[in-house]
Parts: C-alpha cells; sequence; structure tokens
C-alpha cells in the first residue's frame, strides 16, 4: 500500500517535471521568437534609418542644388534684363546710323557739286586779286581741281583740301614777302624785286633801284612812280622782307578804297 503511494508520488512527480521541462522548453522557445522579433525589427529599424539617412542626404544635396540653380536663375535673369535693355539701345543706335548713313548719301551729293563752286570761286578771286605769285596760286588750283576727279579719296579729304587752299589765300592777306620776276613796264619787260604786303600794296623796283612803282588795283596794270617818291622806303621795305633789316614802320603807295 505504502509502495502503492510512492508509486503515485513519483508519478505525479514525474509529471509535474514533465510539465515543468515542457513549459520550460515553451517558455525558452517563446523568448527565443521573441528576441529574434526583437532583433529583426532592429535590424529593420536599422535598414530604414539607413535609407532615411540616405534621403536626407540627397533631399540635402537636392536642397543645395536648388538654392545654387535659383541664384544662377536669378543671375541670368538680371543678365536677361542687362542684354534686353543693351539690345534695345542697339537697335536705336543702329536706327540712327542707317538714318546718318541715309543723310550722308544726300549730303554726299551736295558736296560734290559745293566743291566744284568753291574751286570757281577760289579761281574768281585770284584773277581778281593782286596778281602776286600768280603762276603758282593758278598752278596749285588746277592740282587742286585734279584732285577732285580721284577716286582714291574721300569726299572728307576732298573737302579738307579745298578749305586748306582757302586757307593758305587768307594767310596770303597776313604776309611780307618778296619775289624776283619779270614785268612789262610801259611796253618793256623789265626784271624787278616785288614786294608783296599782305592785299594792302604791291610794289616793285629795279635792281639798280632807278625805277619803281606800284600795282594799281583799279587799272589793273604796272604803274611806274616818280622819280624819288617811295625809292627809299620800298628799298628798306624789301631788305625787312628779306629779313636784312629789322622791322619799321614803313612809308608805301596804297590806293584810296573805292566809293560804293
Amino acid at each position: 500500500m505504502k509502495t502503492h503511494r510512492l508509486n503515485k508520488v513519483f508519478l505525479a512527480c514525474a509529471a509535474t517535471s514533465a510539465l515543468l521541462a515542457t513549459a520550460a522548453n515553451v517558455q525558452a522557445e517563446s523568448l527565443e521568437a521573441v528576441l529574434k522579433v526583437g532583433q529583426d525589427r532592429h535590424a529593420a529599424a536599422k535598414q530604414s534609418q539607413v535609407k532615411v539617412d540616405r534621403l536626407a542626404d540627397e533631399t540635402r544635396d537636392l536642397v543645395t542644388d536648388y538654392k545654387t540653380v535659383m541664384k544662377d536663375v536669378d543671375g541670368l535673369r538680371v543678365y536677361n534684363a542687362r542684354l534686353e535693355r543693351s539690345l534695345v539701345k542697339q537697335q536705336q543706335r543702329l536706327a540712327n546710323l542707317e538714318k546718318s548713313i541715309s543723310d550722308v548719301t544726300v549730303i554726299q551729293r551736295q558736296v560734290d557739286p559745293l566743291l566744284v563752286k568753291m574751286m570757281d570761286s577760289l579761281e574768281q578771286f585770284i584773277t581778281l586779286d593782286i596778281p602776286f605769285d600768280y603762276d603758282r596760286r593758278m598752278e596749285n588750283l588746277e592740282l587742286l581741281r585734279n584732285s577732285m576727279e580721284r577716286s582714291d579719296l574721300t569726299t572728307a579729304e576732298k573737302f579738307r583740301q579745298v578749305l586748306e587752299a582757302y586757307k593758305i589765300e587768307n594767310e596770303y592777306g597776313r604776309m611780307l614777302s618778296t619775289a624776283e620776276t619779270t614785268i612789262e613796264i610801259e611796253g618793256v619787260e623789265r626784271n624787278v624785286t616785288t614786294l608783296q604786303v599782305g592785299r594792302v600794296a604791291l610794289v616793285y623796283q629795279t635792281a639798280d633801284k632807278n625805277m619803281t612803282g606800284m600795282w594799281n588795283q583799279n587799272s589793273r596794270q604796272w604803274e611806274a612812280l616818280a622819280d624819288g617818291d617811295y625809292q627809299s622806303a620800298v628799298d628798306k621795305a624789301i631788305k625787312i622782307a628779306k629779313k636784312e633789316a629789322v622791322y619799321d614802320l614803313l612809308k608805301l603807295p596804297v590806293l584810296p578804297p573805292e566809293a560804293k
């Protein structure tokens, strides 16, 4: 009987041990499962964090690139606005240049006849002027006319040359000069020294100083002066013009102005 009870106790203990062992195994398996789930979640979270970090870096890079591009866009807007203003001004300049070219073409067609008139007037002026250095002045005028026919000279250069000829003629009015030449006096050709005092007086004197005379602009011929009249004055004036004497007051024959 006692043995039977011990067997029952033993069986109960064994059953309890089996149950405990089974429970322990179940608990161990559950713990491992829980730990595995935690590890899986941790690994998944780690991978997710890596993705998040990567996406954050990419986003940050994109934002930086966007800001850089926007700065470039703003700069391009300013640059394009400046180019547009510059283009408008250039178009205005182009329109002005086209108008100027058109005006120059019209003016150029008018300049050539003007130059011809100016040279004709200059020739008439030389012809009517007192006859100092006449041949050389007319020769220069002929050279000027030839220049007007040259195709390699611009209109501006031709105009400059004509103005230069006028300037030279104007400077003659302030000149004091002499020339050795031959003139006709009372039907006889004589070698004389002429003295030009601007356009105020043109006188002559022979080498022996026996004959002194003047150009009469009214009669347009040479006239002899009375013996002794102006002889020494003309001689002194010739020496002054040749820089053989110092400047001084001169007494020279001058025609009175014509009444108009």
